[in-house]
C-alpha cells in the first residue's frame, strides 16, 4: 500500500527568553537568537502542508521553567502535531534547583506533544495510519548524580515490547544522543564520546531486529547523515549554532513497497538582531574555537605538544563550522602529514548504496534521498 507524508525536524533550539540568558566565553551556540530564529522557522513551516514536526531535544538553554513554559504555549498554537524528547540541557538535574526543572517534570510540560502519560519519559504514538513514532529518553543519572547519555534497562525492555507489537507499521525513532557515529571514532574519542549514546550498540541491535531504519537525533550540532547496518541516523544541527539549519522531509512508499525519504535542509539567514546571521555566526564560532582546537590537537590520537598545537590552531578556526555545515571537505596541505591526514578523516564520507543524490555523490548531509529498499543490508 502506498504511503506519503511530509514532516520537519528542528533540533537543539536552546530557547532562552532574554532575562534567562547567561553567558560563557567558550560557548559555540548563539542563544541570543533562539526566540527570533525559532519564530522565523515556524513562519516558514506553517506555510507548508506538514503532517507533523519533530524536536529532538535541547529545547531550552538549561531547563529553565520559564523557557519550557514559553515553548509549551508556542507549540500549542501550531496547525500540525509536534513531538518532543528531552535533551541534556532540558533536564540537567535530577531534582529541581533555582535554575532548572526536575528530570521528572519534563513530560508534564509536554503532555500535548507526545507525553500523554507524563509519568513515563518515553512514549510511542500513532502519527498516521501505518506510521508510529517512538520518542526515547537518552538522559540518565549515575550514582553520583551525574548526567550520562544512556537508555536504562527498563526503557530498553519497554522498547522491545512496543517494537514487537508494531507489526508492519513504519516506525520512526527520535532520541537526543547519537546512535550511529557521525565523527571518526566518536564512541571512544575523549571530546566526542559524550555525544554518543553509551549503549548505542544495544539499541542498534534492537532496531535492526525489528526493521527500524530511521532515527532522528540532535545533540552534536552538525548536519550529518550516518548509516550503519541498515539504520540511518539523521542528525540535525542546532537552530542557535552555525549554520542555523532545519530540515523538511518527505517519505514515499509506492504500490510495490519501495520506500524513500527525501531530505531538504533550510537555514535561518537573518534575524532582527543579526541581519547577516550566517556570516556573523560563523565568525562567532571561529572566534571561540581556539580552546576546543587545542584540546583536539593535544588529545589522542594526535597528542601534539602544546606549543605545536598553538601554532596550528589559528589555521583551523573554521574547522568546526565546516563540519557543522555538513558535506565537509577538509584539507590542509601545509600541515604536517599526520595532522593533515587526521583532519581529512572529518570530511564527508562516501554514501552507501542506499543513498541517491543529484550531482556530487559525497554531498549527502543536507539534501539527499535515502532509498530504504528492504533488500539492502
Amino acid at each position: 500500500m502506498s504511503l506519503n507524508f511530509r514532516f520537519a525536524v528542528v533540533s537543539d533550539l536552546h530557547l532562552a527568553l532574554p532575562h534567562t540568558i547567561w553567558d560563557h566565553p567558550s560557548r559555540f551556540h548563539l542563544v541570543e537568537v533562539s526566540i527570533s530564529a525559532f519564530k522565523s522557522v515556524l513562519e516558514h513551516l506553517t506555510q507548508l502542508d506538514l503532517d507533523f514536526l519533530l524536536l529532538p531535544g535541547d529545547l531550552t538553554q538549561h531547563g529553565e521553567p520559564e523557557n519550557h513554559a514559553w515553548l509549551q504555549q508556542c507549540l500549542a498554537q501550531l496547525p500540525f502535531p509536534v513531538y518532543v524528547v528531552p535533551g541534556n540541557h532540558d533536564v540537567p538535574v535530577l531534582l529541581a534547583d533555582q535554575q532548572s526543572i526536575a528530570f521528572a517534570d519534563f513530560p508534564y510540560y509536554y503532555t500535548k506533544f507526545g507525553y500523554e502519560d507524563p509519568r513515563q519519559i518515553y512514549y510511542i504514538r500513532q502519527l498516521l495510519p501505518g506510521v508510529k513514532l517512538i520518542g526515547l529518553n537518552s538522559n540518565s543519572f549515575n550514582d553520583q548524580g551525574e548526567q550520562v547519555g544512556c537508555l536504562d534497562a527498563k526503557q530498553l525492555r519497554w522498547l522491545e515490547e512496543v517494537l514487537a507489537a508494531s507489526g508492519d507499521d513504519l516506525v520512526l525513532v527520535m532520541v537526543h544522543h547519537n546512535v550511529v557515529e557521525h565523527l571518526p571514532n566518536q564512541s571512544n574519542h575523549p571530546l566526542a564520546n559524550r555525544y554518543m549514546l553509551s549503549n548505542s550498540a544495544e539499541l542498534l541491535q534492537l532496531l535492526r531486529r525489528y526493521g527500524v531504519k530511521l532515527v532522528f537525533t540532535g545533540h552534536l550540532h552538525v548536519q550529518d547523515i550516518a548509516y550503519a547496518d541498515g539504520v540511518y541516523d539523521i542528525t540535525t544541527g542546532s537552530l542557535v549554532s552555525y549554520p542555523h539549519p532545519y530540515r523538511v522531509l518527505e517519505f514515499h512508499r509506492d504500490n510495490q513497497g519501495k520506500e524513500s525519504l527525501q531530505i531538504l535542509s533550510h537555514r535561518v539567514e537573518s534575524v532582527p538582531e543579526f541581519p547577516d546571521l550566517q556570516q556573523s555566526s560563523r565568525q562567532w564560532m571561529g572566534d571561540r574555537s581556539f580552546p576546543f582546537l587545542i584540546k583536539l590537537l593535544t588529545h589522542s590520537p594526535l597528542n601534539l605538544p602544546l606549543s605545536q598545537a598553538k601554532e596550528l590552531a589559528p589555521g583551523l578556526r573554521d574547522f568546526w563550522a565546516t563540519i557543522a555545515d555538513g558535506d565537509a571537505v577538509l584539507d590542509y596541505p601545509h600541515f604536517p602529514p599526520e595532522v593533515r591526514r587526521y583532519i581529512q578523516t572529518y570530511s564527508a564520507s562516501q554514501p552507501n548504496p542506499g543513498i541517491a543524490t543529484a550531482g556530487t555523490l559525497t554531498l549527502i548531509d543536507n539534501n539527499s534521498t535515502l532509498l530504504l529498499d528492504k533488500s539492502l543490508p
